[in-house]
């Protein structure tokens, strides 16, 4: 039986390619993937590694009591513990050290990477007695020496585009300061290559900024050789006061941070996965497909082993061991292949601005393992079903036709299962719908309830095929007769084309579902900053930056074209019992800047001791303009009685409730902060946003956003979620390509006679190509109107959870998008039939009737 498996390989070579390319685009993501995830993290380990080789040991303070100034952690830290710990046996050289971060601006005035709060890494460069600080060799010009000098990495300079002798603006946690760049060097740091910036200031300036004169923020240590770092951390910890400083080891600080980083990239690793499972999902249904139709089509010829004695195990395993076959040759083509996926993720994941580590290729066991799992195992399981369904067909009965019917009891069963899965998942979903809420929780039941919905209209399809199939065969009609053919020919076997367009209704149905998201969340989040906000553009703080200094404020308030410029003190308040954010405004001028819906009260009655109320905040302590509550703000300890002065609807610019400014500031936390700076100008242009960087001191710690950019901002998922899309009907349209591809060339086999009996009673060879490519079109219709329902009703009751989180979200049907998706549909279903097409028009007519 091996050996007649191998024949049956080799005979049907040219049909089992694409299901071998199936399979092994499958197994490139999965394999890809874990590579690519093993590869980053080992390029994360060893650059961590490299970052803290030569140090032992790092002594640090802890973390201050609740309520102890920030900078007495360090003042723990200064030269006379750096002169006792040098005399610990066992060290070699001591190192101290001032780091905190940074953030630039790059030579055009925007700020370097601001995105990434995490990756600014601010250090001191302290020479050693060469007079080099080996955690960051140079590579040009020279360390910084004073206070007005900074040295960065060479990434930061080519991000930025600084040369040596540049002014490069930069800010730790407060205003903008100006150094000159002296110095360019190298550094292992990942925070640094994983898209950061490093900035180098000498030594003294560092205390300064990070901790205080005379004190570090940590000392590194060196060991003598055969010293082991653990046992050097228990000498070191011996002499540090217990309660202020720790000593930890060099290999666990690496550790650490490899950790760290690699959960701040966790994401970069699931779009690939998510690719990977869609591929194989939809994949698996072409194997099924083709493996079906194989072994329809050798009907006889399993009868004949049947007959001259195979029994009906011998016939499964038969054709299993044809599928271990497939899949062992589709595992390795696939793992191959998934070497140069891991090879080009970093670059398509990584950008300039945002690299991703690179390094060898890690090959895992996992990987190996994987490639020949999934590769091997859908591909057997795939052939499994089909494969004792020929071996249940008698001889005689297979001997007397080659295509079987499904039977009653079989078409009630499937009718049965896919009802039930149908009302499993539409009721899945609809319960979900009164949820409203987008919790974690929600969130995977509603992918659940997806996940059984597409099931149950694959179940159905087969059922679904005929009064589908005859509207869409309104399509064809103009054809004619071969019109006629072509949707007859795609009635004929309705398993055969349900199967074939399986992989349209998976890829349709999720596109479409997240193509309707998508847009419903972007129209959402344009609403809610257009509703809300009535400037033109926002200056607030990002990072470590606490409050926007009040001279900026002004600056802001007497640049040119500026009509309203209002500071806002963000703050909390008890109200009720109950901890609401609040907002500081200006009475005068908060309607020029806030777009607020006033159903009772005037905003010109807030003053000291009265306050404004959304009107969730409103309804939920259950009163009205004119009533009073108690409420404590900030940091104020006692409460008093606030007259509500007005209640407006909810709005995201104004949070829970507003309040004047000048007594939200003077209760605030920071005292007299400034939080927002909400600007009406009238007009929005580049110059206007480069005056308003430049009132503010170009600060790279504050953001100048118009209402474009705070949409741009909220819907950065939202970006992620419609390239994972595209990147997902990328997948299904080659996979789809591929069963349909495979369905009418299997078909076209099947038909010789049929073909060769059109063509002699007069169908020319344009005809028999047309008919092809439209029963392919008929199928693909099929497919995608079933994958539209499903995808549809899916993302509409999804929107339902996101409307719980999101105000203004309403279901908005992205119609280009849609339209899109169809004409590519139906594209697919004609250029994968071409080649089967061409073939059948090649056909000679005498030959093809006369074939047995």
């Amino acid at each position: 039986m091996l050996r007649t498996a191998l024949r049956n390989v080799l005979a049907h070579k040219a049909r089992l390619a694409m299901t071998v390319l199936a399979v092994c685009l499958g197994v490139a993501f999965v394999c890809g993937t874990l590579v690519f995830a093993d590869s980053s993290a080992a390029a994360r380990r060893a650059a961590a590694s490299q970052n803290f080789a030569g140090i032992a040991v790092t002594v640090s303070p802890k973390a201050p009591p609740l309520g102890t100034a920030v900078t007495e952690r360090a003042d723990v830290l200064d030269d006379a513990l750096v002169r006792k710990l040098a005399d610990v046996p066992g060290v070699a050289s001591v190192r101290p050290t001032a780091d905190g971060v940074a953030t630039l601006n790059a030579a055009d005035g925007s700020p370097l990477r601001a995105d990434k709060a995490w990756a600014h890494p601010a250090d001191a460069y302290v020479p050693g007695a060469d007079g080099k600080d080996s955690r960051y060799p140079l590579v040009k010009g020279h360390a910084p020496t004073n206070s007005g000098e900074l040295a960065v990495d060479g990434g930061t300079a080519a991000a930025g585009r600084f040369r040596i002798g540049d002014t490069v603006t930069l800010a730790t946690d407060g205003p903008v300061m100006t150094k000159r760049l002296v110095g360019i060097v190298t550094t292992k740091d990942p925070r640094v290559t994983a898209g950061g910036t490093l900035a180098l200031f000498d030594k003294a300036t560092a205390q300064k900024l990070f901790a205080t004169p005379g004190h570090y923020t940590a000392i590194d240590l060196s060991a003598t050789p055969g010293t082991p770092q653990a046992e050097l951390a228990d000498r070191v910890s011996a002499l540090l006061p217990a309660d202020r400083a720790e000593a930890t080891t060099g290999s666990a600080r690496a550790a650490q941070q490899a950790t760290n980083i690699d959960m701040r990239t966790q994401g970069y690793k699931k779009i690939p996965m998510i690719f990977a499972g869609v591929s194989l999902f939809i994949g698996s249904f072409l194997i099924v497909n083709t493996f079906t139709m194989l072994v329809t089509q050798r009907s006889r010829e399993i009868a004949l082993l049947r007959a001259i004695g195979a029994t009906r195990r011998q016939v499964v395993r038969s054709v299993l061991w044809e599928a271990l076959l497939v899949g062992l040759v589709a595992s390795a083509a696939g793992f191959v292949l998934g070497l140069g996926v891991a090879s080009v993720l970093p670059g398509l994941l990584g950008t300039s601005a945002d690299p991703l580590p690179s390094g060898p290729l890690v090959i895992g066991p996992r990987s190996v393992l994987a490639a020949l799992g999934v590769g091997v195992g859908v591909t057997v399981l795939a052939a499994w079903l089909p494969s004792r369904r020929a071996a249940k067909v008698a001889p005689v009965e297979a001997m007397r036709s080659a295509g079987q019917p499904p039977t009653t009891t079989r078409s009630r069963v499937r009718a049965v299962a896919g009802l039930v899965l149908l009302v499993l998942g539409a009721g899945w979903l609809i319960s979900l719908t009164g949820a409203r809420s987008a919790s974690e929780e929600n969130v995977q039941n509603a992918m659940l309830g997806c996940a059984l919905l597409v099931v149950a209209l694959i179940v159905l399809a087969p059922l679904l095929a005929a009064p589908v199939i005859r509207l869409t065969g309104l399509l064809t009609r103009r054809s004619g007769v071969i019109g006629h053919l072509a949707r007859e020919n795609a009635l004929r076997d309705p398993r055969r084309t349900a199967a074939t367009a399986s992989a349209l209704i998976i890829s349709t149905a999720m596109v479409a579902g997240l193509a309707v998201l998508g847009h419903s969340t972007s129209q959402a989040l344009d609403h809610q900053a257009a509703s809300g906000l009535g400037a033109d553009y926002v200056i607030s703080t990002r990072g470590n930056l606490d409050g926007i200094d009040p001279a900026a404020v002004k600056r802001v308030a007497d640049t040119s074209g500026v009509r309203t410029a209002t500071a806002v003190t963000d703050s909390t308040a008890v109200l009720g019992g109950m901890a609401q954010s609040i907002s500081g405004v200006d009475p005068a001028t908060v309607k020029d800047v806030m777009k607020l819906d006033l159903t009772s009260g005037s905003l010109a009655d807030l003053r000291p001791g009265r306050i404004a109320l959304s009107s969730t905040t409103a309804q939920h302590l259950g009163v009205r303009a004119g009533g009073e509550i108690n409420a404590r703000m900030g940091r104020s300890q006692e409460f008093k009685k606030y007259t509500v002065a007005a209640v407006y609807k909810d709005n995201p610019i104004a949070d829970a409730a507003l309040g004047a400014r000048t007594e939200v500031a003077k209760n605030s936390y920071l005292p007299d902060s400034v939080q927002r700076v909400l600007v009406r100008t009238g007009t929005v242009s580049a110059d206007t946003e480069d005056r308003l960087r430049t009132a503010v001191g170009n600060n790279p710690l504050l953001k100048v956003q118009d209402r474009e950019d705070i949409v741009r901002e909220k819907a950065g998922t939202v970006g992620d979620l419609l390239t994972l899309m595209y990147g997902l009907l990328a997948i299904g349209i080659v996979i789809a390509s591929l069963g349909i591809v495979n369905t009418s060339a299997m078909s076209v086999t099947e038909r010789t006679r049929e073909i060769g009996a059109l063509r002699a009673i007069g169908m020319d060879r344009a005809g028999i190509r047309r008919m092809i490519r439209l029963e392919a079109v008929t199928v693909a219709a099929f497919g995608t109107l079933l994958g539209l329902a499903g995808g549809l009703f899916g993302a509409w009751a999804v929107g339902a959870l996101a409307n719980g989180a999101m105000e203004q979200y309403s279901l908005a049907m992205p119609w280009g998008t849609l339209l899109l998706i169809c004409v590519a549909s139906l594209a697919i279903g004609a250029l994968a039939a071409a080649v089967p097409a061409r073939r059948a028009a090649a056909l000679s007519p005498l030959e093809a009737v006369a074939e047995a």
